[in-house]
């Protein structure tokens, strides 16, 4: 056998790229980030005032009254959206193809989680469990990994080899199970439920329309810095598309996947290392925003377009200026970098973690750190590498654990906060097994995975509330089916074999945990059909 054949069944370590025989070599970034030769970051981007332009939620009573003065004259917002406060929201996108089905989340047939057994011994093989780990077996005997540092123990309350710790049901030797575990923290767990949405989606591609942010963004939720971001610097701040005809240009994502974006975003440059005090700073910001309206005002700003044109230029540089010292106001003198924060950085050293080790980690930070604290509506991860069908099992393994270690960190980070939050997890398609044992320590007996397999992909969503758990309406915790050969039945949702419809299943689900979900109809132009109401699988949550 030879050194390059080798690599292809080899145990990969987390951040290894993926190679693949039967496929063709990488060419785009897409292609880069799935197969995890990039970790789904992208070009650094750093704040100015163009990127000022977001609505804040909350008016600052501290900025001086002429500042509100120069805002109407120039119909910019500084007092915020008048709309309620919506519930944070932060998708990821696992980009290259990742299992969800059967291995990590239970999947059913026509009774959803509650009906199992749908799925027979060959299905479950597809899904790369072998016959002595279908869910409904005896697990006694079996032996769980241990958490990690102060993680939680998977536990399967009818030795069953089914955890519903979550309230959504996964399977309890699930990867990503245990990485949510590892970090989630004791206090959040009672509080968690979700859904999963059996839909088939094309693999190995970035065009899916699978990213939902903004559709978040249509539903009226904002944040006080910007509405979406994403770590990629992309039309739709993630690995796969939008649906287009939610893409609105005024609500582009901002990139965010470090530290440094996050306090880039609030800096009001060398002015907090010149003053002491942060009052100081917001003063300084004001006669900025004074004199540019003054000078704006005074000569008149010629673009060679229309005088129209230039009254919009110049309301919009005058409307930076003023935005800038919003943000002094409200964050001259505060510490916003999210690997300082001690909620956070708690979360991953009480898992034996360390969050400035791992870029995953710290992208993950970023983003749950501006969403959490109401800097912005949305927010999308994009994790590259899971088009792991490398002929191993434990390649796969680590990487779903690593992704259940951010997820969990995000459900930590909220009940910390004391912030409900939703949580979307979705890829471009999935892959199946050929039923042979991967007996690795990672591998932990489980069949290799094989090859893409668009027939058993899915997508699924946590909802964390710190008032108590939502209560389900669809109590099987299902939308679609699966059939006993563990393929998508794809007349069983009109999610199922459209991947549009299934960014709209989702924005329904959480207009309807806002209780917004009679304003659906008038809020997207969807293909639901009437009977929509049908899709909704939780009550809308109390705080």
């Amino acid at each position: 056998m030879t050194k390059k054949s080798e690599y292809y069944r080899k145990a990969l370590p987390v951040d290894a790229p993926l190679f693949h025989r039967d496929h063709s070599r990488p060419v785009s970034r897409r292609d880069f980030i799935r197969q995890g030769f990039m970790t789904g970051s992208a070009t650094m981007l750093s704040g100015g005032i163009f990127t000022l332009f977001a609505h804040p939620n909350q008016a600052q009573a501290a900025l001086s009254s002429d500042m509100a003065s120069l805002a109407n004259e120039v119909s910019c917002d500084l007092g915020g959206l008048s709309g309620d406060s919506k519930i944070p929201f932060i998708c990821f996108d696992l980009a290259g193809g990742a299992n969800f089905a059967g291995s990590n989340v239970c999947v059913g047939g026509a009774g959803g989680q509650d009906d199992l057994n749908a799925i027979g011994t060959a299905g479950y093989s597809k899904l790369g469990l072998p016959g002595d780990m279908v869910p409904g077996l005896d697990s006694t005997n079996f032996t769980f990994p241990a958490p990690s540092g102060n993680g939680i123990p998977i536990t399967s309350t009818n030795n069953d080899f089914i955890s519903d710790q979550l309230g959504l049901k996964f399977h309890a030797d699930s990867a990503l199970l245990r990485g949510i575990l590892d970090t989630v923290g004791t206090a959040a767990v009672g509080d968690v439920d979700g859904a999963i949405i059996p839909a088939r989606s094309d693999n190995d591609t970035g065009n899916n329309t699978h990213n939902p942010l903004y559709g978040i963004a249509m539903t009226g939720a904002s944040g006080d810095v910007v509405t979406l971001i994403g770590s990629r610097n992309s039309e739709s701040g993630g690995n796969s598309m939008a649906p287009m005809n939610q893409i609105n240009p005024e609500f582009r994502p901002t990139k965010v996947d470090r530290a440094s974006d996050v306090t880039g975003m609030v800096d009001v440059g060398n002015l907090t290392g010149i003053l002491n005090q942060p009052a100081d700073v917001t003063a300084v910001m004001e006669s900025m925003a004074r004199i540019t309206h003054k000078k704006l005002k005074s000569s008149g700003v010629s673009t060679g377009l229309s005088p129209s044109a230039d009254e919009v230029i110049e309301d919009l540089v005058q409307c930076g200026y003023l935005k800038s010292a919003d943000l002094a106001d409200r964050f001259a003198g505060r510490d916003v970098n999210p690997i300082t924060d001690p909620n956070i950085t708690s979360i991953f050293t009480e898992a034996g973690l360390d969050v400035t080790a791992d870029r995953e980690f710290e992208k993950t930070a970023s983003i749950m750190k501006m969403v959490l604290n109401g800097h912005s509506a949305g927010g999308c991860v994009t994790m590259g590498g899971y088009d792991y069908h490398g002929g191993t099992r434990s390649t796969g393994e680590l990487r779903d654990r690593r992704a259940g270690r951010c997820i969990g960190a995000c459900l930590n980070y909220a009940e910390k906060v004391q912030k409900p939050l939703m949580i979307y997890v979705f890829s471009d398609g999935s892959l199946a097994s050929n039923g042979m044992p991967d007996n690795s320590a990672d591998g932990r007996g489980k069949g290799q995975w094989s090859g893409d397999n668009s027939s058993t992909a899915c997508s699924f969503f946590l909802v964390y509330n710190p008032g108590g758990a939502p209560s389900p309406i669809i109590t099987s915790r299902q939308i679609g089916r699966f059939d006993n050969g563990a393929s998508v039945v794809t007349s069983s949702s009109p999610a199922a074999n459209n991947v549009n419809l299934l960014v709209d299943t989702l924005l329904l689900n959480y207009m309807a945990l806002n209780g917004d979900e009679a304003a659906f109809d008038a809020t997207f132009n969807h293909g639901l059909g009437s009977n929509f109401m049908d899709y909704v699988v939780f009550n809308p949550i109390t705080t």
